[in-house]
């Protein structure tokens, strides 16, 4: 068992919280401490299940809650984190605080760097639309600069940096202007269907059944370290899968920095020197971890999923309308395609390793 666990770390995970169901912290806050970490929860929202069942009871934090949380573990000496991990933010002014945390974070670690690393995920919207305040956009570009990792979705990084992706070619420029524009170290884009992307010519295309995860780390000029892995897409739509992609990137991450040695670990933002080649980066072996395990566990929710439809099949109600039948079928898929962590926590901690890293063709780089 020990030997599955990542070097100690303590993290601050600020993030949504709910009571059925596994996403935001919930999901976070299970998948680090199964890895080993210390992880305190600062939760910006209290929800009965998560928004995809479309209908759900709870409150939403203040900017102001948040702040009074910090400033409650302030006050008794209870900073001392590694790590922070934010996540979802109800507001543009939740968005601030959650900000001037990881701010103050980062500047009680001055002294030392490479002692705190924060990673910070944008939610702010998918499939080509945001699902927050149009204000919150602002307040993560003003944000976003501070952070060593964030993790945006296509959607996020189109978002982020101004380009439309369309092509391998336009998503090599945003992520190069992510890092330019925001002077973000390192930068992980979760979720790209390349297959529907004009190709290049000069990278095979990925298979239409395949997801592909395209992560970055700057060289001391600035310029982008591509690579990518290509994961096979299950036919199945789960909540929180981002939530467990950030927290496992937090383990693997913090475990792939002291493999690499005391220079890595007490460099700030845990940059490697610019003669690691993409494959070879920390950011790139933590993800090949992250995505074998993600992968294990979510083909066996899927199986638990079409067993549990298949026992407990709809039996059509005459006395209901057709809106009420879809919306009583609709929660039951949604409720049965619920992440089966627990029962799965063995995968978190020993991944099958069973993708490979990929590296950026030279003709997809920016000029």
């Amino acid at each position: 068992m020990s030997d599955s666990l990542v070097p100690e770390t303590r993290v601050l995970a600020v993030a949504s919280h709910v009571v059925y169901g596994n996403v935001g912290n919930t999901m976070a806050e299970f998948v680090m401490q199964s890895l080993g970490c210390d992880v305190a929860a600062l939760n910006t929202v209290h929800f009965s299940n998560h928004t995809g069942y479309r209908q759900f009871k709870g409150t939403r934090a203040t900017a102001q809650e948040i702040t009074d949380l910090y400033e409650g573990l302030r006050q008794s000496n209870l900073t001392d984190f590694d790590m922070m991990l934010s996540g979802y933010a109800p507001s543009a002014a939740a968005v601030e605080a959650v900000g001037a945390i990881g701010i103050d974070l980062q500047t009680k670690a001055k002294s030392k760097p490479g002692s705190f690393f924060w990673v910070l995920d944008p939610v702010m919207g998918d499939q080509g639309r945001l699902y927050v305040n149009d204000d919150v956009v602002p307040a993560y570009k003003k944000m976003i600069h501070h952070a060593d990792l964030i993790l945006p979705n296509q959607f996020e990084a189109e978002v982020l940096s101004g380009i439309k992706i369309t092509s391998l070619a336009t998503l090599a420029e945003a992520i190069t202007a992510i890092h330019r524009i925001y002077g973000v170290p390192h930068v992980i884009i979760t979720s790209v269907q390349l297959f529907k992307l004009s190709q290049s010519g000069s990278t095979p295309s990925t298979p239409d059944n395949h997801l592909t995860v395209i992560g970055s780390t700057t060289r001391s000029d600035s310029s982008p370290r591509l690579f990518r892995i290509d994961v096979p897409a299950l036919d199945c739509f789960f909540s929180g899968t981002g939530d467990m992609f950030a927290a496992l990137m937090v383990a693997r991450l913090r475990e792939a920095i002291d493999a690499a040695g005391p220079d890595l670990r007490s460099t700030a933002s845990w940059v490697s020197p610019d003669e690691v080649e993409p494959s070879s980066l920390p950011l790139a072996q933590a993800t090949l971890k992250v995505l074998s395990s993600m992968h294990s566990v979510l083909e066996r929710t899927m199986e638990a999923r079409n067993a549990e439809l298949a026992a407990a099949p709809l039996i059509e109600n005459g006395d209901l309308t057709i809106e009420e039948q879809q919306k009583r079928d609709h929660l039951r898929r949604t409720k049965a395609a619920e992440v089966r962590l627990v029962r799965n926590a063995r995968f978190l901690r020993d991944p099958l390793v069973q993708f490979s890293i990929q590296e950026w063709c030279k003709e997809d780089l920016p000029v």
